[in-house]
């Protein structure tokens, strides 16, 4: 059996010529995303990107986390990532949910009250847990709403965050409906003001068209003093 090569110079290890640009996009990505754990992040990113599956990546990097001396857990710009990666189904399966929380180095118990607290099995609605995820950023089911339209919008960043009245009504229905408090007459009133809106604009509508809407301020069920839930803006 022929002995392995010697390597006797540096002159010898071939790097590939796409290595520069691949750890400078790393490079980048981590100080966007700023993960607690980096390791356990670089090994879920690297794997993404060998799968060319979605990256554990922020859009932005998100200041009052980065500037901050503890984890609080859960923000938009995670809650995004979650979105971009577990979206493509109507439903996800909870040991998918695990991974990709797991990647993002969030609190394990701040998972574990959501999934309690929507009462999800084996298979999970994903939009019902986004608007759990939303909920858990916010104080009101209103500010819940806009955070999800800031995720699930099309528009710029910036813009006007829009996204289908219908998308709307099943968000605010569900979480409406878990609080359990916010009376039916209530919430026609809100949903009709809405889809006044939605008329006038191609079926769409965007948070300056609810945020005023005070009549409902209600506590938003997500906000349950568990680890890691915090309300944060983005």
């Amino acid at each position: 059996m022929p002995l392995p090569d010697t390597m006797y110079c540096a002159q010898q290890i071939n790097i590939p010529p796409e290595l520069p640009d691949i750890l400078k996009q790393f490079t980048k990505a981590a100080i966007r995303t700023q993960p607690q754990d980096v390791l356990v992040w670089s090994a879920a990113y690297f794997t993404a990107l060998s799968t060319q599956e979605t990256l554990p990546v922020k859009d932005r990097l998100e200041m009052n986390v980065a500037t901050q001396k503890t984890d609080t857990g859960l923000t938009p710009g995670l809650l995004k990532i979650l979105h971009k990666q577990l979206s493509y189904r109507q439903a996800c399966s909870k040991e998918d949910l695990q991974k990709s929380w797991k990647s993002l180095c969030l609190p394990v118990e701040q998972l574990e009250s959501l999934l309690a607290l929507g009462s999800f099995s084996s298979n999970i609605n994903w939009m019902e847990f986004l608007a759990l995820g939303c909920s858990a950023l916010a104080g009101s089911i209103v500010t819940a709403l806009k955070c999800a339209c800031e995720i699930l919008t099309e528009d710029e960043e910036g813009a006007a965050a829009r996204i289908p009245f219908d998308t709307l009504v099943s968000l605010y229905t569900y979480l409406a409906h878990l609080d359990g408090e916010i009376p039916q007459d209530r919430i026609d009133s809100f949903l009709s003001n809405l889809q006044t809106q939605a008329e006038r604009q191609e079926g769409m509508v965007k948070p300056s068209d609810f945020l005023h809407l005070d009549n409902i301020n209600k506590t938003s069920p997500a906000t349950v003093n568990f680890t890691g839930a915090s309300p944060r803006a983005e």
